[in-house]
C-alpha cells in the first residue's frame, strides 16, 4: 500500500507535508552538526557549510523515503 502525501491542517493553514519534513530534518541536522563540532569532524572536511548541507539533504531524503514506505 502506498502512502499519499496530503496537506496537513496546521492551525487553519494547509501546509505541504514536505515543509514539515524539512523542518524536522533541519532539527536533526542541527543536532548532528553539534556532535560533529564537539568531536572535531568539521575541522577535517574541506568545506564545512557544504558538508552540513549534504548531511541535511541526506537526512531529508531518508525521512521522505522512510515515511513514504
Amino acid at each position: 500500500m502506498r502512502m499519499r502525501f496530503v496537506e496537513i491542517n496546521l492551525l487553519g493553514v494547509y501546509v505541504a507535508p514536505i515543509s514539515l519534513l524539512m523542518v524536522a530534518a533541519w532539527l536533526v541536522t542541527i543536532v548532528l552538526r553539534r556532535i560533529a563540532v564537539r568531536t572535531g569532524l568539521l575541522v577535517h572536511v574541506w568545506h564545512p557549510a557544504l558538508f552540513v548541507f549534504a548531511v541535511y539533504v541526506i537526512v531529508l531524503s531518508s525521512a521522505v523515503l522512510v515515511i513514504a514506505r
